[in-house]
């Protein structure tokens, strides 16, 4: 079987699994023979209608088959795919169609009028609506029940496969342009060292637009398994029941999602031995949670993984040194290199600390039409061949090689001129079941250059007090890690991800 491509996954699997179940969505199933034929009608169609080799579709859809077929009809047709947010502002959006100038939108009938508002600011491709058609767009249903062949073109995997844009949270998003090469790797390495099997079944509540979400789906087409999409992190009763329903065996997650399952009452009583694995990224995962995980789901591995978009992942930790190294997120995964850069900008590979850096063919190529913001993260390595991504995070290497997160470089803390790593007070923090949701930032103060406060949300019901939560981190901290502040608030702001946002 020849992976070179990421279309080759849904070739593959609808070859040899035909008639099984790719993907399940509410009520409905899709077999690997009719998500490959619907995604070869689009390629057709789009193909017929202009797009050329390594020209761009957006989708503008949340989570649903449709955006999974999207994505393959145009790598199918030579081309990329750049799923977007459905939730995503106006101005983000323009920017995003300016910059991946893209060749057809999919999107629905709620959508038209926002994107066409957006003509002053954009040239505005033709829009394919999922839900029939209104004046002067196309109808998907008609396009993926036709017969339109896409003309057979020759492409290596150095071709442009995806654009995955960032959040953009202190500006304009960044476009991570990704080719088949980076995708094929990234996805072969993951599903290695998580060793999956053609019989998993995945849930996926995280959305498309969101690498980690995406993954998901790609990494089941790779071994033909079976994805459970949901369109969003909803009701968390409705998931367990699914995970019962479909004998989920992954369970991909976020932390915040952790911390919503933590607090549901009797999950040690319903029956979720199904799942097989639970992986975290996004956000490091508090320590505290692991004990209580595992009385939860007791036959699952757990999985602290870190990765960031524009190597899709870096670092696992091996589920058998999850006990002993709780705070690490372990080691490179399979086909990947890292090390630190320390004070004095030199590589090191045990026992430092620094800013990581890291090299292997799941690097992206670049930032789509922004060669100033490639230019910063991608540098020339330590041979003359290659350009390693330096991260703009800050870790501990230890002596064994484990990598354990101190946060992003630009988020340590400057307290009485030492540096303070966010990340290790919000871990005590997470230690109180009383708490859901921390956030760790710097205030200006005259004395100490900047003083520690912390943010908490409480769970429903708690009573626990900021007297209380500063007892804990007296017991549990230096003094220099102390925050000054405690406050308790409702909620805490979120990317689209579910990453509680430091600015």
């Amino acid at each position: 079987m020849n992976i070179f491509l990421l279309s080759d996954f849904l070739i593959n699997s609808a070859t040899e699994y035909p008639d099984k179940i790719a993907l399940y969505f509410g009520d409905d199933s899709y077999s690997y023979a009719r998500l490959y034929r619907y995604s070869r009608n689009l390629a057709g169609f789009i193909s017929a209608s202009g797009f050329k080799k390594g020209d761009r579709v957006i989708t503008y859809l949340e989570n649903s088959p449709e955006t999974v077929i999207s994505m393959f009809g145009s790598l199918l047709a030579g081309g990329a795919f750049s799923v977007v947010n459905q939730t995503i502002k106006a101005h983000k959006l323009a920017y995003i169609i300016g910059n991946c100038a893209p060749k057809f939108i999919v999107t629905d009938s709620a959508r038209v009028d926002a994107l066409r508002e957006l003509r002053s600011q954009v040239n505005l491709p033709p829009l394919i609506l999922i839900d029939g058609k209104v004046e002067g767009t196309y109808d998907l249903r008609e396009i993926i029940n036709g017969d339109l062949e896409p003309p057979a073109m020759r492409i290596v995997d150095l071709d442009l496969a995806a654009i995955i844009y960032t959040s953009g949270s202190t500006g304009d998003p960044k476009g991570v342009a990704l080719s088949h090469r980076n995708m094929v790797t990234a996805a072969r390495s993951i599903t290695q060292y998580l060793e999956n099997v053609t019989s998993d079944i995945i849930l996926d509540v995280l959305p498309l637009s969101f690498d980690y979400g995406l993954y998901q789906v790609l990494m089941a087409f790779l071994f033909s398994g079976t994805v459970v999409l949901e369109k969003k992190f909803g009701y968390p009763f409705k998931l367990i029941k699914l995970i019962q329903s479909r004998k989920v065996t992954g369970l991909p997650c976020v932390p915040t999602m952790m911390a919503i399952f933590l607090q549901m009452e009797g999950l040690e009583k319903k029956d979720l031995s199904s799942v097989h694995y639970i992986s975290n990224t996004g956000a490091a995962l508090p320590p505290s949670y692991i004990p209580r995980l595992n009385k939860i789901f007791p036959n699952a591995r757990i999985y602290s993984m870190y990765g960031l978009t524009e190597c899709k992942r870096v670092a696992y930790l091996p589920p058998s040194m999850i006990e002993k190294k709780p705070d690490s997120v372990g080691i490179a995964m399979p086909n990947t290199e890292v090390y630190v850069i320390d004070d004095k900008g030199e590589i090191r590979e045990r026992d430092a600390m620094g800013e990581l850096v890291v090299r292997g063919s799941n690097v992206m190529r670049c930032y789509w039409n922004d060669p100033e913001g490639t230019a910063k993260v991608l540098q020339p390595g330590r041979y003359p061949w290659e350009q390693v991504l330096h991260t703009g995070d800050l870790f501990r290497i230890d002596e064994d090689g484990f990598l354990y997160f101190k946060g992003r470089m630009d988020d340590i803390i400057k307290c009485r001129g030492e540096r303070v790593s966010p990340k290790e007070i919000e871990n005590v923090l997470y230690e109180l079941e009383d708490l859901v949701a921390v956030r760790v930032t710097p205030v200006p103060d005259e004395i100490m250059g900047n003083a520690i406060k912390a943010e908490v949300v409480r769970k429903p019901g708690s009573n626990i007090s900021i007297d209380e939560i500063l007892r804990h981190c007296r017991e549990n901290l230096e003094d220099l890690m102390l925050p000054k502040y405690i406050e308790i608030v409702e909620s805490l702001p979120k990317s689209e991800s579910g990453k509680i946002l430091k600015k």
